[in-house]
């Protein structure tokens, strides 16, 4: 078999590459970037933009299955970077791998496309899309979710996987945010602190992904065509497990609050300002930020364990360890 990893150079594009060549698969990389852990891992890098439909061609050529995995994250971007990346970017993507005749289409989607600001309870899948997007990169993902799970699958046999809040050793994005605002002193709990989130720990994120793959036979096959939440199976108290990490790394945890509704209104003032002056960087607040930070949204899984076997292997007191040894030993 070989494999195409888009994003191979990022979390938990890595840790998905390094799964399928410690199976003996053959992989090819398409990243942006050179990432040494790829060099080491021995495997073929396409290098190049989700933009150019040439280089994704040659990318796809000979390909069996595609991980989707790349994708413009954040909250600061303007509209046009993530419809161009996330959106178009996916499009290109498909059409490059059905012209190559690729058989497998594994997109890494994201629960945000179902939030509407308010609490998700254990929602599944038949949850619908929201009528109002408050941020940006949902909506640019729903957008590629829909193109992908639209494809015949005479063509191409495809799923979308969304797993929330993916955390673990090498995370270079969520867990130094947190360390960084926490040791500048701008952490603040929003909220009443109650709210439950759903969590995954990166190895079970990157393995549901190839048993979604593995599970796509034929047209028949029930996870054709279909999009399912992935998660711990169990939701956190998501202040109490920012609290755990600190306290882990030997920083003091969060005793400052703010409320939802200032959150709010901090966060529609962010957005003016980083609009109006045109800055790339992410704001501090905005509404969306707000909301998922002080709601409630975990989700069930049971879809995903039926139609593909997916259970998390690695439990969360065992990831947890794995992720405070790594960031004491990294100390960053």
């Amino acid at each position: 078999m070989r494999s195409l990893v888009t994003g191979a150079g990022g979390f938990l594009g890595q840790y998905l590459t390094e799964k399928l060549v410690a199976r003996g698969e053959n992989v090819r990389a398409f990243c942006r970037g050179r990432y040494d852990a790829l060099d080491r891992l021995g495997v073929e890098t396409v290098r190049g933009d989700l933009e150019d439909i040439d280089l994704l061609r040659k990318a796809c050529k000979g390909v069996d299955v595609v991980y989707h995995t790349a994708a413009i994250s954040g909250i600061g971007e303007p509209w046009g970077r993530y419809w161009r990346t996330n959106t178009l970017g996916t499009e290109n993507l498909l059409d490059a791998a059905v012209g190559a005749g690729v058989g497998k289409f594994v997109y890494t989607s994201s629960p945000s496309v179902t939030f509407d600001g308010g609490d998700q309870l254990g929602v599944d899948e038949t949850v619908p899309y929201p009528r109002r997007w408050l941020a940006h990169y949902p909506h640019s993902k729903a957008l590629a979710e829909e193109r992908v799970l639209s494809m015949n699958p005479a063509w191409m046999l495809t799923c979308a996987l969304r797993p929330h809040l993916i955390w673990g050793p090498r995370d270079r994005a969520l867990i130094p945010r947190l360390i960084a605002r926490a040791r500048a002193g701008r952490l603040r709990r929003v909220g009443d602190g109650t709210n439950r989130v759903d969590m995954i720990y990166v190895e079970n994120a990157a393995d549901a992904h190839l048993q979604a793959a593995d599970a796509m036979r034929d047209e028949k096959s029930p996870n054709v065509g279909r999009a399912y939440f992935l998660s711990q199976g169990e939701p956190v108290n998501c202040w109490e497990w920012i609290d755990e990490i600190l306290v882990g790394l030997g920083m003091a945890p969060i005793d400052r609050s703010v409320s939802l509704s200032t959150a709010m209104n901090v966060g529609r003032v962010c957005e003016w300002v980083w609009k109006l002056f045109r800055w790339k960087s992410d704001p501090p607040m905005t509404r969306f930020l707000a909301l998922q930070l002080a709601k409630n949204h975990y989700f069930d899984i049971s879809a995903a364990k039926r139609d593909f076997g997916y259970e998390p292997k690695i439990s969360t007191e065992e990831g947890m360890r794995r992720l405070l040894a790594y960031f004491r030993e990294t100390k960053v």
